[in-house]
């Protein structure tokens, strides 16, 4: 992609903290945003939500690399607590629903126009 709006370096853009997200003033009058944990994947495009209007954010990979996996919820040990689903019982409980997947014996007519 190479229709950028401008290139911001993340020193020019400004934290949220209640949002959790760098922003910078879109044309529009909204503005654009970058999350952390979209940093740390090296993703280098904020985007603005009110247009299509996107700039790319020049900054260092390595400034974001130690951040967590996910900063907007549980961990993932948490979240499996939650479904009550261990991950090594997954291939079981995929097995499961095999074993009681059924199949018709009528097959269904279905008209086609031409």
């Amino acid at each position: 992609m190479g229709a950028y709006y401008d290139e911001i370096e993340i020193e020019d853009m400004a934290w949220d903290e209640e949002k959790g997200v760098f922003h910078y003033p879109c044309p529009c009058g909204d503005r654009f945003e970058i999350s952390r944990k979209q940093l740390a994947n090296c993703e280098d495009i904020a985007t603005c939500p009110s247009c299509s209007l996107i700039i790319r954010v020049i900054y260092d990979p390595l400034d974001f690399e130690d951040e967590p996996p996910d900063d907007e919820g549980a961990s993932a040990s948490e979240q499996e607590e939650d479904d009550g689903v261990d991950s090594d019982d997954d291939e079981d409980v995929f097995e499961d629903a095999m074993e009681n997947l059924a199949i018709s014996e009528k097959p269904r007519l279905v008209a086609a126009t031409a």
